[in-house]
Protein backbone atom coordinates (compact mmCIF):
# COMPACT_ATOMS: atom_id res chain seq x y z
CA UNK A 1 0.00 0.00 0.00
CA UNK A 2 2.79 2.66 0.60
CA UNK A 3 4.31 1.79 -2.32
CA UNK A 4 1.53 2.25 -4.53
CA UNK A 5 0.58 5.65 -2.42
CA UNK A 6 4.22 6.56 -3.49
CA UNK A 7 3.48 5.69 -7.46
CA UNK A 8 0.74 8.34 -6.99
CA UNK A 9 3.26 11.17 -6.25
CA UNK A 10 5.84 9.74 -8.98
CA UNK A 11 5.04 10.61 -12.46
CA UNK A 12 4.92 7.15 -14.45
CA UNK A 13 8.64 7.21 -16.44
CA UNK A 14 10.09 7.53 -12.87
CA UNK A 15 8.56 4.14 -11.50
CA UNK A 16 11.91 2.80 -12.73
CA UNK A 17 13.38 3.85 -9.57
CA UNK A 18 11.32 2.09 -7.41
CA UNK A 19 13.60 -1.42 -6.11
CA UNK A 20 10.24 -3.63 -6.89
CA UNK A 21 8.68 -4.12 -10.29
CA UNK A 22 4.57 -4.28 -10.72
CA UNK A 23 5.35 -7.79 -11.18
CA UNK A 24 6.64 -8.31 -8.05
CA UNK A 25 3.77 -6.18 -6.04
CA UNK A 26 1.37 -8.72 -7.77
CA UNK A 27 3.22 -12.09 -6.53
CA UNK A 28 3.04 -10.27 -2.78
CA UNK A 29 -0.51 -9.63 -3.04
CA UNK A 30 -1.00 -13.50 -3.93
CA UNK A 31 0.94 -14.54 -1.50
CA UNK A 32 -0.60 -12.43 0.98
CA UNK A 33 -4.14 -14.19 -0.15
CA UNK A 34 -2.58 -17.21 0.31
CA UNK A 35 -1.58 -16.88 3.96
CA UNK A 36 -5.09 -15.24 4.44
CA UNK A 37 -6.97 -18.35 3.44
CA UNK A 38 -4.35 -20.83 4.76
CA UNK A 39 -5.99 -21.83 8.60
CA UNK A 40 -3.77 -23.24 11.06
CA UNK A 41 -3.66 -26.76 12.06
CA UNK A 42 -6.44 -27.41 14.88
CA UNK A 43 -4.10 -29.93 16.99
CA UNK A 44 -6.34 -32.76 15.55
CA UNK A 45 -4.04 -34.25 13.30
CA UNK A 46 -3.51 -37.91 12.83
CA UNK A 47 -1.20 -40.05 14.85
CA UNK A 48 1.98 -41.65 12.92
CA UNK A 49 1.59 -45.14 12.91
CA UNK A 50 4.08 -47.31 15.08
CA UNK A 51 7.41 -48.40 12.60
CA UNK A 52 7.01 -51.69 13.13
CA UNK A 53 3.12 -51.46 11.94
CA UNK A 54 4.78 -49.62 9.15
CA UNK A 55 7.73 -51.98 8.32
CA UNK A 56 5.47 -55.06 8.22
CA UNK A 57 2.75 -53.18 5.74
CA UNK A 58 5.72 -52.47 3.39
CA UNK A 59 7.13 -56.20 3.95
CA UNK A 60 4.27 -57.68 3.34
CA UNK A 61 3.40 -55.73 0.37
CA UNK A 62 7.28 -56.39 -1.22
CA UNK A 63 6.94 -59.59 -0.42
CA UNK A 64 3.93 -60.78 -2.07
CA UNK A 65 3.01 -57.91 -4.87
CA UNK A 66 -0.39 -59.26 -6.23
CA UNK A 67 -1.52 -58.72 -2.34
CA UNK A 68 -4.25 -55.57 -2.62
CA UNK A 69 -5.06 -53.10 0.50
CA UNK A 70 -7.74 -55.18 2.09
CA UNK A 71 -5.64 -58.58 1.54
CA UNK A 72 -2.60 -56.62 3.65
CA UNK A 73 -5.34 -55.46 6.03
CA UNK A 74 -6.49 -59.29 6.84
CA UNK A 75 -2.95 -60.15 7.01
CA UNK A 76 -2.28 -57.89 9.33
CA UNK A 77 -5.34 -58.99 11.76
CA UNK A 78 -4.58 -62.74 11.23
CA UNK A 79 -0.61 -61.53 13.37
CA UNK A 80 -2.59 -59.43 15.68
CA UNK A 81 -2.09 -56.27 14.23
CA UNK A 82 -4.94 -54.08 13.65
CA UNK A 83 -4.71 -51.16 10.79
CA UNK A 84 -7.05 -49.85 8.26
CA UNK A 85 -6.79 -49.37 4.48
CA UNK A 86 -6.67 -46.21 4.38
CA UNK A 87 -3.53 -46.56 6.63
CA UNK A 88 -1.77 -49.39 4.34
CA UNK A 89 -2.50 -46.93 1.27
CA UNK A 90 -0.65 -44.01 2.79
CA UNK A 91 2.09 -46.39 3.75
CA UNK A 92 2.62 -47.78 0.31
CA UNK A 93 1.93 -44.59 -1.54
CA UNK A 94 4.91 -43.27 1.00
CA UNK A 95 7.31 -45.62 0.39
CA UNK A 96 6.67 -45.44 -3.32
CA UNK A 97 5.02 -48.76 -3.82
CA UNK A 98 1.72 -49.14 -6.34
CA UNK A 99 -1.30 -51.04 -5.60
CA UNK A 100 -1.76 -54.45 -7.02
CA UNK A 101 -1.37 -55.90 -9.73
CA UNK A 102 0.58 -53.51 -11.47
CA UNK A 103 2.86 -53.43 -8.45
CA UNK A 104 4.41 -57.28 -9.67
CA UNK A 105 4.15 -56.33 -13.45
CA UNK A 106 6.61 -55.47 -15.56
CA UNK A 107 7.98 -51.71 -15.89
CA UNK A 108 7.62 -50.42 -19.44
CA UNK A 109 11.32 -50.63 -19.98
CA UNK A 110 11.24 -53.86 -19.16
CA UNK A 111 8.48 -54.75 -21.61
CA UNK A 112 10.21 -53.54 -24.10
CA UNK A 113 13.21 -55.13 -23.37
CA UNK A 114 11.63 -58.47 -23.85
CA UNK A 115 9.79 -57.98 -26.61
CA UNK A 116 13.18 -56.33 -28.31
CA UNK A 117 14.37 -59.55 -29.20
CA UNK A 118 12.20 -60.37 -31.63
CA UNK A 119 12.16 -56.63 -33.51
CA UNK A 120 13.35 -55.22 -36.60
CA UNK A 121 13.11 -51.66 -37.96
CA UNK A 122 13.94 -50.83 -41.60
CA UNK A 123 13.81 -47.43 -43.15
CA UNK A 124 15.23 -45.20 -46.09
CA UNK A 125 17.82 -42.09 -45.76
CA UNK A 126 19.07 -40.05 -48.79
CA UNK A 127 22.57 -38.85 -49.58
CA UNK A 128 22.98 -36.42 -51.97
CA UNK A 129 26.15 -36.73 -53.83
CA UNK A 130 28.69 -33.95 -55.62
CA UNK A 131 27.00 -34.10 -58.09
CA UNK A 132 23.49 -33.55 -57.06
CA UNK A 133 22.52 -37.66 -57.96
CA UNK A 134 20.12 -38.36 -55.27
CA UNK A 135 21.07 -42.18 -53.52
CA UNK A 136 18.87 -43.98 -51.17
CA UNK A 137 20.04 -46.22 -48.53
CA UNK A 138 17.60 -48.87 -47.33
CA UNK A 139 19.16 -50.45 -43.86
CA UNK A 140 17.77 -52.92 -40.97
CA UNK A 141 18.59 -52.35 -37.28
CA UNK A 142 18.16 -55.52 -34.92
CA UNK A 143 16.36 -53.50 -31.89
CA UNK A 144 17.74 -55.62 -29.43
CA UNK A 145 21.37 -55.94 -30.20
CA UNK A 146 21.53 -52.80 -32.32
CA UNK A 147 23.09 -54.47 -35.17
CA UNK A 148 22.76 -52.69 -38.59
CA UNK A 149 22.43 -54.56 -42.18
CA UNK A 150 23.42 -52.63 -45.02
CA UNK A 151 20.69 -53.81 -47.57
CA UNK A 152 21.47 -51.87 -50.63
CA UNK A 153 21.97 -48.57 -52.44
CA UNK A 154 20.58 -47.07 -55.30
CA UNK A 155 19.43 -44.00 -57.43
CA UNK A 156 16.08 -45.91 -58.78
CA UNK A 157 14.59 -47.42 -55.50
CA UNK A 158 11.79 -49.73 -57.30
CA UNK A 159 9.39 -51.74 -55.89
CA UNK A 160 10.64 -55.06 -57.16
CA UNK A 161 13.92 -53.50 -55.85
CA UNK A 162 12.95 -52.79 -52.38
CA UNK A 163 11.80 -56.77 -52.41
CA UNK A 164 14.86 -58.21 -53.65
CA UNK A 165 16.40 -56.50 -50.63
CA UNK A 166 14.14 -58.74 -48.47
CA UNK A 167 15.18 -61.78 -49.85
CA UNK A 168 18.86 -61.05 -49.71
CA UNK A 169 17.91 -59.72 -45.74
CA UNK A 170 16.69 -63.36 -44.99
CA UNK A 171 19.47 -65.28 -46.88
CA UNK A 172 22.01 -62.93 -44.86
CA UNK A 173 19.98 -63.78 -41.21
CA UNK A 174 20.28 -67.57 -42.45
CA UNK A 175 18.55 -69.91 -39.25
CA UNK A 176 18.73 -66.46 -37.35
CA UNK A 177 15.96 -65.06 -39.30
CA UNK A 178 13.08 -67.49 -36.64
CA UNK A 179 13.84 -65.16 -34.00
CA UNK A 180 11.88 -62.38 -35.18
CA UNK A 181 8.77 -61.89 -35.01
CA UNK A 182 7.93 -58.31 -36.32
CA UNK A 183 9.51 -55.78 -38.66
CA UNK A 184 8.83 -52.27 -38.23
CA UNK A 185 8.42 -49.69 -41.34
CA UNK A 186 6.84 -46.69 -42.55
CA UNK A 187 4.33 -45.76 -44.99
CA UNK A 188 6.66 -45.28 -47.68
CA UNK A 189 4.88 -46.18 -51.15
CA UNK A 190 8.61 -47.97 -52.14
CA UNK A 191 7.66 -51.14 -49.31
CA UNK A 192 4.92 -52.79 -51.16
CA UNK A 193 2.42 -55.96 -50.42
CA UNK A 194 5.10 -58.14 -52.03
CA UNK A 195 7.72 -56.63 -49.99
CA UNK A 196 5.46 -57.31 -46.91
CA UNK A 197 4.89 -61.63 -48.60
CA UNK A 198 8.58 -61.99 -48.62
CA UNK A 199 8.61 -61.29 -44.97
CA UNK A 200 5.70 -62.96 -44.17
CA UNK A 201 6.77 -66.33 -45.36
CA UNK A 202 9.32 -66.55 -42.76
CA UNK A 203 7.13 -65.76 -40.32
CA UNK A 204 8.08 -62.17 -39.78
CA UNK A 205 5.04 -59.86 -39.44
CA UNK A 206 5.43 -55.64 -40.95
CA UNK A 207 3.67 -53.72 -39.16
CA UNK A 208 3.33 -50.11 -40.26
CA UNK A 209 3.42 -46.98 -37.95
CA UNK A 210 1.12 -44.48 -38.33
CA UNK A 211 1.06 -41.69 -40.62
CA UNK A 212 3.55 -38.69 -39.77
CA UNK A 213 4.61 -40.19 -37.11
CA UNK A 214 8.59 -40.84 -37.45
CA UNK A 215 8.71 -41.63 -33.75
CA UNK A 216 7.46 -44.45 -33.95
CA UNK A 217 10.54 -45.77 -35.68
CA UNK A 218 12.82 -44.75 -33.05
CA UNK A 219 16.16 -47.00 -33.75
CA UNK A 220 16.04 -46.65 -37.64
CA UNK A 221 15.68 -42.56 -37.28
CA UNK A 222 18.07 -42.73 -34.69
CA UNK A 223 20.14 -44.82 -36.14
CA UNK A 224 20.33 -42.15 -38.94
CA UNK A 225 21.18 -39.37 -36.87
CA UNK A 226 24.33 -41.34 -36.19
CA UNK A 227 25.72 -42.55 -39.16
CA UNK A 228 24.69 -38.29 -40.23
CA UNK A 229 27.21 -36.96 -37.42
CA UNK A 230 29.67 -39.30 -37.48
CA UNK A 231 29.85 -40.49 -40.94
CA UNK A 232 28.36 -38.95 -43.48
CA UNK A 233 28.21 -34.89 -42.30
CA UNK A 234 31.95 -35.10 -42.72
CA UNK A 235 33.02 -36.28 -45.94
CA UNK A 236 32.02 -35.61 -50.13
CA UNK A 237 29.85 -38.03 -51.82
CA UNK A 238 31.18 -38.37 -55.13
CA UNK A 239 29.21 -41.59 -56.11
CA UNK A 240 26.84 -45.11 -55.22
CA UNK A 241 30.31 -47.05 -55.08
CA UNK A 242 32.34 -44.71 -52.80
CA UNK A 243 28.99 -44.51 -50.43
CA UNK A 244 29.14 -48.14 -50.20
CA UNK A 245 32.43 -48.57 -49.35
CA UNK A 246 32.25 -45.76 -46.35
CA UNK A 247 28.70 -47.28 -45.14
CA UNK A 248 30.57 -50.55 -44.83
CA UNK A 249 33.34 -49.76 -43.55
CA UNK A 250 31.46 -47.47 -40.96
CA UNK A 251 29.02 -50.66 -39.88
CA UNK A 252 32.14 -52.67 -39.68
CA UNK A 253 33.03 -49.76 -36.65
CA UNK A 254 29.67 -49.29 -35.34
CA UNK A 255 28.94 -53.20 -35.20
CA UNK A 256 31.90 -54.72 -33.39
CA UNK A 257 33.79 -51.58 -32.43
CA UNK A 258 31.79 -48.76 -31.40
CA UNK A 259 30.30 -48.50 -27.38
CA UNK A 260 26.77 -48.41 -26.94
CA UNK A 261 25.50 -46.86 -23.70
CA UNK A 262 21.96 -48.97 -24.16
CA UNK A 263 24.30 -52.41 -24.33
CA UNK A 264 26.45 -50.99 -21.18
CA UNK A 265 28.56 -49.82 -23.06
CA UNK A 266 29.49 -52.36 -25.79
CA UNK A 267 29.29 -52.85 -29.07
CA UNK A 268 26.61 -55.08 -30.69
CA UNK A 269 28.96 -57.42 -31.66
CA UNK A 270 32.51 -57.64 -30.40
CA UNK A 271 35.12 -58.16 -32.59
CA UNK A 272 37.41 -59.69 -29.41
CA UNK A 273 37.02 -60.11 -25.75
CA UNK A 274 38.32 -57.07 -24.04
CA UNK A 275 40.90 -58.25 -21.69
CA UNK A 276 40.82 -55.86 -18.38
CA UNK A 277 44.18 -55.13 -16.83
CA UNK A 278 44.82 -55.41 -13.19
CA UNK A 279 45.98 -52.46 -11.56
CA UNK A 280 49.93 -52.08 -10.96
CA UNK A 281 50.72 -54.85 -13.66
CA UNK A 282 52.73 -53.30 -16.75
CA UNK A 283 50.44 -51.99 -19.58
CA UNK A 284 50.62 -52.27 -23.07
CA UNK A 285 50.84 -49.04 -24.85
CA UNK A 286 47.44 -47.75 -26.67
CA UNK A 287 47.71 -47.80 -30.10
CA UNK A 288 45.60 -45.35 -32.94
CA UNK A 289 43.80 -47.13 -36.13
CA UNK A 290 42.35 -44.61 -38.56
CA UNK A 291 38.86 -45.53 -40.30
CA UNK A 292 37.73 -43.96 -43.22
CA UNK A 293 40.91 -41.61 -43.51
CA UNK A 294 41.41 -40.84 -39.93
CA UNK A 295 37.57 -39.77 -39.93
CA UNK A 296 37.05 -41.96 -36.66
CA UNK A 297 39.86 -43.18 -33.82
CA UNK A 298 39.66 -46.74 -32.95
CA UNK A 299 41.82 -47.58 -30.13
CA UNK A 300 43.80 -51.07 -28.95
CA UNK A 301 46.08 -52.18 -26.88
CA UNK A 302 48.79 -53.16 -28.67
CA UNK A 303 49.72 -57.13 -28.64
Amino acid sequence: MLLAALAKLLPRERWAAFLVTPATLLRWHRELIARRWTYPRTGRERRDLDEQVVALVVRLARENPRWGYLRIVGECRNLGVRVSATSVRRILRRHRIGPAPRRGGPTWTQFLRAQASGLLATDFFTVETVGLTRLYVLFVVEVQSRTVHLLGITAHPTGAWVTQQARNLLMDLEEQAHRFRYLIRDRDAKFTAAFDTVLGASGIHVVKIPPRAPRANAYAERWVATVRAECLDWTLIWNERQLRRMLTEYLRHYNTVRPHRSLDLRPPRPASRLTLVEPGTVKAPVQRVDVLGGLIHEYHRAA
